[in-house]
């Protein structure tokens, strides 16, 4: 009797173990993802990879105020790019692309805002290549902001300058009406209504007029970055100069960090 009873026991006892190993769920090993790699040059090839970054100075000028969207921008290369220990894109490089969008900075709120890209690249050797690219970096000089991310320029904001020109219509005002008051034995109503009239007029001029454009002068650096690979032939990367004698020409001396708050820059409506 205690053997039969033994016997079932095991009998059940193996049925348990075999239908949990039956529940077991098995887990296929999720494969790891192959980071795609660009294909290798062919022989006598080289090619300079996407993200490369390119350091240029602006030949020309653009503002919100004049660009219109297609306008030309001019750029030249000040050093050198190396690939596989090899100079591919000498100083002295010119670099043309185009303005791809504009809007001018509001009247009451709004910043002007720039974009530009890159398209075609003309080595020293006198080879020429389209390309993509877009603007990277700017110079730190600059008083525009710069949105990575986007690659969008905009121009400083004036809150102060704004400020300012209230406060100093309303000094003038103030000065008026005492002048004005003291002729009419009031002087202290005189500079009640007078800082209240410039006040005003200066509120007038700042919603009247528009904030700081955006402007990239001309000197200004810049870093265009590839956004695809360019690919040339050995014979096409050959240079008489490849660190280039400089530049010749005038590149402008660049952006004036201060270029909105010098002199009367912040005044909007004279009086």
């Amino acid at each position: 009797m205690r053997l039969l009873i033994s016997v079932a026991l095991l009998s059940c006892a193996g049925a348990m173990l075999s239908a949990q190993e039956s529940q077991v769920v098995q887990i296929e090993p999720t494969p790891a993802k192959l980071t795609e790699r660009p294909a290798p040059p062919a022989e006598g090839e080289t090619i300079i990879p996407i993200g490369t970054r390119v350091p240029l100075v602006l030949l020309n000028s653009v503002s919100t105020k004049h660009a219109s969207p297609d306008d030309l921008v001019y750029l030249e290369s000040v050093y050198p790019v190396v690939v596989n220990g090899r100079i591919v894109i000498p100083p002295g490089t010119y670099v043309s692309g185009r303005v791809t969008s504009v809007k001018r900075p509001g009247r009451v709120k709004g910043k002007g805002e720039l974009y530009v890209r890159f398209e075609q690249i003309i080595l020293p050797n006198g080879i020429i290549r389209d390309l993509t690219g877009s603007v990277g970096a700017l110079d730190g000089r600059s008083p525009e902001g710069f949105d990575k991310e986007e690659g969008r320029i905009t121009s400083e904001g004036n809150k102060g300058g704004d400020a300012a020109t209230i406060g100093e219509s309303a000094a003038t005002g103030a000065t008026i009406g005492v002048i004005a008051g003291a002729a009419g034995s009031n002087a202290g109503l005189g500079l009640g209504i007078g800082s209240a009239a410039g006040a005003a007029a200066g509120l007038i001029g700042v919603l009247a007029s528009r904030g700081p454009e955006a402007i990239l002068e001309k000197g200004t650096q810049l870093d265009m970055v590839l956004d695809r690979g360019l690919v040339f032939k050995d014979e096409d990367l050959e240079f008489d100069n490849p660190l280039g004698a400089g530049r010749t020409r005038d590149a402008g001396n660049g952006p004036d960090p201060n270029r909105n708050r010098q002199g009367n820059s912040g005044r909007r409506f004279p009086l």
